[in-house]
This record gives structure tokens, C-alpha cells and sequence, in this order.
């Protein structure tokens, strides 16, 4: 008897051997099947591109018009933000909506363009002199991953326009409208417990005094182009306000707008940075997401 079972689907013909056609048609399928996996397995190295490309343009979008992340890069907001010349200062969320829908005010900490009246910087922003690494460096500040260039500051609102502001009472506290001001937040470095003293100032409408919670190591309202006058913020140059530190992980948590002429906190602040946080990580979140399910689809490939 002969025996006619065959594995496969190939074909006997008629001496034993396998038809050459059908052999054909396997290596033309197995070669198929061989280039359907290189084009799945390519398809990441596709993708990941395209991944980026989308991230960053929804990081553009958000830190253009709702959120953005700065570097603290100098101690004048010490111990509220930490941050010093050449080391990793705090990076905070800074909300850029809230302006669009009320006015400043008073103990709020903001980040601002520094007027044209401003003639001192309290850091170098240490900008290369090649022009491409000098770029690099920018996009990195708009990110938040390097220091912000040297006009970009941050500093807390004392008073607003037609507050009277002045310093000091015998007790060595700054007066709006004639009251002392209730300001828990203010550091005094070691050996330092008094502050500059000024004369009355009348702060004109669309205009800002503000002063650093470093008191004694901050130049702002009180030095800034001799003082005066010369010290407020014009309300347009307000970037917006420091919501939440999000760098290091150490120091997460909300940056507080106690408002030292009410002595009342806002617990506003507390609620709005976190779901803002998440809004600024978002395009990283993402991304990230994306690409580890691209890399473990491809390793299931395999």
C-alpha cells in the first residue's frame, strides 16, 4: 500500500518528494509574513516621531496660554521659593489665565517682565555667547528646564493701586493705608531682622509695589531704579501667578496668597494648583504613556 499522507499543504509528485510549486508558495508566504513583522516593528521608530511632535505642541499651546513652568533662579523669594545663583532652584507652575478674569492682588505671588524702570538683576542668566546654544537655552527656560533670562522676575504684591505704602512702625512693619501688614511669610536671614525703610508712596491705578519674602536680600519696589516711583509694576507686565511648586519632589505643594492686609488666606490657591499641575504634565504624561504601551507592543511582536 502506499502510503499517500502528507503534512502540510504541499502536494506528492508521484516520487516521494514535495511539489516544487507548493514549496515555492511557502517561502513566498514565510517571506511575506517576515517583512509584515520588519514593517510592524518599524512602525514605532514611525510613530515615536509623530509622538513628540505632538507633545510639544500641546506643551506650546499650554505654556502659552494657561500654564508655564519657571525656574527660581535667585534667593529673594527665600523661604517661600527656594533658588540660588548656579544651583537647582524650585520650579513652579505659574498660572496664566487668572489675570485674564480679575485684577491682581495684594499677597500674591507673581511672575512679571521686569519694568523698563528696573535697572538692577538679582542674578546672571549665564546665556552663551553661541548663538544656537544661547537658543537651546531659551527653549529650555519656556520649558523650565533652564534659568528664565534675566528680565523675567518674581517677587509678592504688597500693594495695589491707591494703596499708600511706607515702611516702617516702631515695630519694624510695613504700612498700607496706615495698618501694619500681617506678613508671617517674610525671612530674615541670620543677623538681619530689620528692613530698609521708605517714604510714603502712593501706588497710581494699573500699577504694583511689590518687595521679595527675602527682605533683606531682595532688590525690588524699594531699589529698583532708586525707589519711588521707579519700583512699581505696571499690572500689563504680569506674566501671572505662582500657583504650585512642581520641582523637586520634595517640595510639592501650594505657594500660598496670604494677604497681609486682611491677615485671611485664600484656600483657593490649594485647590487650583494641583488640577493645574496635572494640566501642565499632561503633554509628558502622555507621551510617556504612548511611547511604553509602542515599546511593549513591539515586544509582543517579536
Amino acid at each position: 500500500m502506499v502510503d499517500v499522507a502528507r503534512s502540510g499543504n504541499s502536494r506528492d509528485n508521484g516520487d516521494g518528494e514535495d511539489d516544487p510549486a507548493d514549496q515555492d508558495k511557502a517561502d513566498v508566504l514565510a517571506s511575506i509574513g517576515r517583512k509584515a513583522r520588519k514593517k510592524k516593528q518599524r512602525s514605532f521608530w514611525k510613530e515615536l516621531p509623530i509622538l513628540i511632535g505632538v507633545a510639544l505642541l500641546l506643551t506650546l499651546i499650554i505654556q502659552t496660554f494657561i500654564a508655564r513652568v519657571f525656574v527660581i533662579p535667585s534667593e529673594s523669594m527665600e523661604q517661600t521659593l527656594h533658588g540660588c545663583t548656579g544651583c537647582y532652584g524650585d520650579r513652579v507652575l505659574v498660572d496664566k489665565m487668572v489675570y485674564a478674569f480679575g485684577e491682581p492682588e495684594a499677597g500674591e505671588v507673581v511672575v512679571f517682565e521686569r519694568p523698563a524702570t528696573w535697572n538692577r538683576s538679582e542674578f546672571s542668566a549665564n546665556r552663551s555667547s553661541n548663538g544656537f546654544v544661547s537658543w537651546l537655552q531659551d527653549v529650555g527656560a519656556a520649558f523650565g528646564l533652564a534659568s528664565p533670562n534675566e528680565d523675567d522676575v518674581v517677587k509678592r504684591i504688597v500693594a495695589v493701586g491707591g494703596d499708600t505704602v511706607e515702611c516702617c512702625d516702631e515695630k519694624n512693619r510695613v504700612l498700607v493705608n496706615g495698618k501694619p501688614l500681617d506678613e508671617p511669610y517674610v525671612y530674615w536671614m541670620p543677623g538681619s531682622n530689620t528692613q530698609d525703610e521708605f517714604p510714603p508712596i502712593t501706588v497710581p491705578e494699573g500699577m504694583l509695589w511689590v518687595l521679595g519674602d527675602n527682605r533683606n536680600n531682595s532688590c525690588d519696589s524699594r531699589c529698583q531704579g532708586g525707589g519711588g516711583k521707579n519700583g512699581l509694576v505696571p499690572v500689563d507686565s504680569v506674566i501671572g501667578k505662582v500657583r504650585y511648586i512642581v520641582l523637586p519632589p520634595s517640595r510639592w505643594r501650594g505657594v500660598g496668597d496670604h494677604n497681609p492686609q486682611t491677615a485671611t488666606a485664600s484656600a483657593a490657591t490649594q485647590l487650583v494648583a494641583p488640577g493645574l499641575g496635572l494640566v501642565a504634565a499632561f503633554p509628558t504624561v502622555w507621551l510617556g504613556r504612548r511611547v511604553r504601551r509602542a515599546i511593549r507592543s513591539g515586544g509582543a511582536r517579536r
